[in-house]
């Protein structure tokens, strides 16, 4: 299933903010996280379902790099909407978790984009599985 995007807004206050999510998405399913670490805003505020708000961006890496359960997988985007700075996902998460177990998972995220970075970032699932 394609993703489409909406806009909400015709004024983007950030260049190409929804491209910045995107990419976000390729680079966390490669791994690459050092690459993925320069979407990010040095006081990037990352909130998830069963851990304390991670604020700046070395709590962010230590998560994905140390904590993140996930061993691999692909996030399918089904959505995107942009308002100016924010950016609406819904998607679907298909992968492993550390120990083998496959899961599947439908998420929603939302972004705050700033100056080319992402400042916020807020996740959603049905349960804390991920």
């Amino acid at each position: 299933m394609g993703s489409k995007t909406l806009s909400a807004s015709s004024c983007e206050t950030t260049p190409d903010v929804s491209g910045i999510v995107r990419r976000y998405y390729e680079l966390v399913d490669a791994k690459d996280f050092a690459a993925m670490s320069r979407l990010f805003a040095d006081e990037v505020i990352y909130h998830r379902p069963g851990y304390a708000p991670m604020r700046g961006l070395s709590q962010v890496l230590a998560f994905y790099e140390q904590i993140r359960v996930i061993e691999s997988g692909r996030h399918e985007l089904h959505t995107v909407v942009t308002d100016g700075s924010t950016v609406a996902v819904t998607g679907t998460f298909e992968g492993r978790v550390k120990g083998g177990r496959r899961v599947t998972q439908a998420f929603a995220d939302f972004f705050e984009v700033e100056n080319g970075q992402i400042v916020t970032r807020s996740t959603y699932f049905d349960a804390p599985a991920l």
